[in-house]
């Protein structure tokens, strides 16, 4: 109703100025009485076009050369029909033709400028402003349907599905016809973007697609949570269609929606958690032009670490990592999709001192992400000593060079396993814990030295998502340890945006500890998977309880005992004040268990773990 008011306001603007522009500003009086018999019935005609030819049923938010070309149609016709009534009827005398010209190009100025000033507004308001239409494309909408194309439909009408839409009609390569939106809002069935229909809502699915003869589904809805993707992809399912999806926005670096982010539809998808808001004035205080190294540059969650960084422009990244294929990828991807960040690779160690300290001594890293770590529960069950070698000694080389060269910053990566730890893993990243935690509370260090502790990631190397996948490529059995195990999961892009988050918050001494959720049953995702994977649990694909392995308990836990928990100013960051400490104590168990390690004794390891981290209670196995 407020387009179709101003709508009209305009239309007898631009018939008034046309009066006064023929006239020089005098208007006779005979033509200012014919004015004011017109007018009612000139905005008849031109609302009335406007309204049957559909121009109140787009968008204008999303307002295209589509719809300009649409609205030049509507004046055309309309103008058509008041010069035929008048010729007709008066056969034009007493009436001044140049009129009803300037009219016509006042019209089609008004009306297109003020959808363009609705476009515009959007855009301005929008954090992610869209890449403006190509003027090329008006030659292409001669041509709406691509030859030997797939008929597609976007499930919603938003921002994503509209650039989405752009950047699939003004691609020919791209072999896709859009038939059709589907959203449940009910204010925009019906209504249309870049003149292709909202035909209906998500839960008619099945009918519209056979309706439309649709070949493919994309869901474009970046925000949607667990249990609508659930919904959505059952849907699809039922249907028959295949069915991609556009990631959430943290997936996306830059927030950036193209057609190169569309993939499969994956179990992150399902768990659906919400989008991080980054304080990036924040974070960008302290990562801007900065020479920042990431140990562990080539895993998981230090890749992903990488990547966020470099959005906020470095000095330097410098990527520690001691496996030589990650690190070449992630070196060849960072130098591609960041060029103006130095990227540097290093080939090292944290187990080897010497190796540190030149690297310090060389490039003079102010920052550093401490997320390199051994964290295969039933492996370094086996072999414990790796355990105290890499993720203690290693992160206590690491500390030392740091404080030696007067960082500004140092966040160590953590886990929920090191919370009344029942295994070596979750013990030895307690004692790391515990010494990362004494730099600041002794007074001894001017450096800030932050812990962030978190619960499993989806997708990470060595998770359960990968190994299901692969037991369900095989046709089974799917093997769950125990029908009750539960763990807290987080996405990577999620838990690489809050660490970065933290590390800005932090003054040092702090344990961050970053908002998991709900805890997720182990055997719903397996049926999750399987699900998502086009078959059905327990009929096509077998679930096995095989037990716990050797360290694993049922649940985990992220605060551990004399740890207050206190909110921060984020709402998915608390803050943990950690029980006090004695460095030099600290240090001279830290050295026995380098003597235990070296001597590969296991019995004594496990003893002196337990001596040091009074909650660590080895399973029993």
């Amino acid at each position: 109703m407020i387009v179709f008011l101003v709508d009209a306001l305009l239309l007898a603007a631009a018939f008034i100025v046309a009066h006064l522009i023929r006239f020089e500003f005098n208007i006779p009086l005979s033509f200012l009485s014919l004015l004011k018999q017109m007018l009612p019935w000139v905005l008849l005609a031109k609302l009335s076009c406007f309204y049957f030819l559909g121009l109140y049923r787009g968008m204008w938010r999303y307002t295209s050369i589509a719809d300009l070309l649409n609205v030049i149609k509507a004046t055309i016709v309309s103008t058509l029909l008041i010069l035929a009534f008048i010729l007709f009827k008066f056969g034009f005398i007493g009436y001044s033709r140049s009129v009803f010209l300037i009219d016509f190009l006042l019209t089609i100025l008004f009306i297109a400028g003020f959808r363009i000033s609705v476009r515009l507004f959007y855009d301005r308001n929008s954090k992610e402003t869209p890449t403006p239409t190509d003027f090329l494309s008006i030659f292409k909408l001669l041509s709406n349907r691509k030859k030997d194309s797939k008929n597609l439909i976007i499930i919603g009408a938003g921002n994503c599905g509209e650039k989405i839409y752009r950047e699939i009609h003004d691609n020919s390569a791209l072999k896709y016809n859009i038939v059709g939106f589907l959203d449940d809002s009910r204010s925009k069935i019906g209504r249309t973007i870049h003149g292709v229909p909202v035909i209906g809502r998500i839960d008619d699915i099945i009918i519209l697609t056979k309706k439309v003869k649709a070949d493919e589904v994309l869901i474009a809805i970046p925000s949607a949570r667990g249990q609508q993707m659930r919904r959505i992809v059952e849907l699809c399912k039922t249907s028959g269609i295949l069915f991609k999806t556009v990631p959430g926005y943290g997936e996306l670096i830059n927030g950036r929606v193209t057609i190169n982010a569309i993939r499969e539809v994956a179990y992150r998808d399902l768990l659906g958690r919400e989008m991080v808001k980054l304080d990036e004035k924040q974070i960008g205080a302290y990562l801007k032009g900065q020479n920042v190294l990431v140990t562990g540059a080539g895993g998981s969650i230090g890749s992903e670490l990488c990547r966020q960084i470099c959005r906020f422009k470095p000095g330097s990244i410098l990527l520690f990592e001691r496996a030589e294929s990650p690190l070449y990828e992630i070196e060849l991807e960072l130098k591609k999709n960041f060029v103006d960040v130095n990227v540097v690779p290093i080939l090292a160690d944290i187990q080897n001192k010497l190796q540190i300290e030149k690297v310090f001594n060389k490039y003079e890293p102010q920052t550093v992400f401490h997320a390199a770590a051994y964290k295969h529960v039933p492996m370094l069950e086996l072999q414990p000593w790796k355990a105290l070698e890499n993720n203690i000694q290693g992160t206590a080389n690491l500390v030392e060079i740091a404080t030696k060269f007067n960082i500004e910053r140092f966040v160590f990566v953590s886990t929920d396993k090191a919370v009344r730890p029942t295994n070596v893993m979750g013990a030895s990243k307690r004692v790391a814990e515990m010494f990362v935690n004494c730099q600041n509370k002794n007074g001894l260090s001017k450096e800030r030295f932050i812990i962030v502790r978190f619960g499993n990631v989806v997708g990470s190397v060595g998770s359960v998502v990968p190994l299901f996948k692969k037991q369900i490529e095989k046709g089974g059995p799917v093997t769950v340890t125990h029908p009750d195990v539960t763990r807290y999961f987080m996405t990577i892009p999620e838990a690489s945006q809050l660490i970065l988050q933290a590390g800005a918050m932090g003054n040092g001494g702090e344990i961050f500890l970053l908002d998991m959720g709900t805890t997720i049953k182990i055997s719903d995702m397996a049926r999750d998977l399987i699900r998502l994977s086009g078959f059905e649990p327990d009929v096509d694909i077998k679930i096995e309880y095989i037990g716990l392995r050797p360290g694993e308990k049922l649940y985990e836990e992220l605060i551990t005992e004399g740890e207050n928990i206190v909110p921060t100013s984020h709402e998915k960051i608390m803050v943990l004040k950690g029980m006090e400490c004695n460095l030099h104590v600290l240090n001279g168990q830290i050295d026995e268990l380098a003597t235990l390690a070296a001597n590969q004794d296991e019995k004594r390891i496990k003893e002196k773990l337990q001596e040091i981290v009074s909650e660590y209670s080895p399973a029993s196995n």
